[in-house]
């Protein structure tokens, strides 16, 4: 099998490990990132040249794409993988063809899928052993340092992976009565996204399950304070129903 580390340092492996700094460059670690994001289709000769160049598309861009692929192939059949991926090209199109291979992208995104399934279906175990792993891997750097449109929209979807993963794991440990873990998991999610008001209800609730009436009270008035302040809106009435409740005991 073949796994490709898009986060972090960019590498494949197989039976050996190709490190980002024996990939083509940066033309060659941008080309494997759009390839291998959108490993289940072809991509355009023009749309894979802007993802690598952007505006600054070379004259000769059939030429200079063809040169960057050629190496890139070469660094990926160092790889020693089986079965060995290719990048195909048919009918204008560039793929990277990769059977069985495994994307941490992708994992993340299949991991949170399911922790969010077995969380609604009540198996905590298995919501938190998916969640774990959403969890290691989405807030990883994905191309730190490139501003492209397509690198942002990347970078936005392993951020929600994220965002999701601790949202799981929050509500977990707040059944399990891992009250410090709830707390801490559900205050990341607050500073991930202070917007967000399903983050400060994991947080009020938290605080709740640990017994720590003030500190549930705290937290809402955070969010009020911030969403007036911000946003000129009170708490949704989800959120204020759910600060009458703390308050209730």
């Amino acid at each position: 099998m073949t796994r490709f580390y898009l986060t972090g340092r960019v590498s494949i492996e197989g039976s050996s490990l190709v490190d980002q700094a024996e990939l083509p460059g940066r033309h060659g670690r941008l080309a494997l990132v759009r390839l291998a994001l959108a490993r289940h289709r072809p991509l355009p000769t023009g749309e894979l040249a802007d993802a690598i160049w952007g505006a600054d598309v070379p004259a000769s861009v059939e030429t200079s794409l063809r040169a960057v692929i050629s190496k890139l192939r070469s660094a990926v059949a160092r790889a020693e993988a089986t079965p060995s991926p290719t990048i195909a090209f048919d009918a204008g199109c560039y793929q990277l063809r990769a059977p069985g291979a495994w994307v941490d992208v992708e994992a993340a995104a299949n991991a949170v899928d399911r922790a969010e399934g077995a969380w609604r279906a009540g198996g905590s175990e298995v919501a938190w052993q998916h969640a774990t792993v959403a969890a290691s891997i989405a807030p990883r750097p994905l191309l730190p340092g490139e501003d492209a449109a397509w690198v942002a929209e990347a970078q936005g979807r392993l951020r929600r992976v994220h965002l999701r993963a601790l949202a799981v794991l929050a509500e977990v440990w707040r059944e399990r009565g891992d009250h410090g873990l709830a707390v801490a998991t559900a205050t990341e999610l607050v500073a991930l996204e202070p917007f967000r008001e399903a983050s400060h209800r994991a947080l009020i609730l938290a605080h709740q399950a640990a017994g720590d009436a003030a500190e549930a009270a705290r937290a809402y008035e955070d969010c009020r304070e911030l969403m007036r302040e911000a946003l000129g809106v009170d708490p949704s009435p989800e959120t204020q129903r759910l600060h009458r409740h703390v308050l209730r005991g």
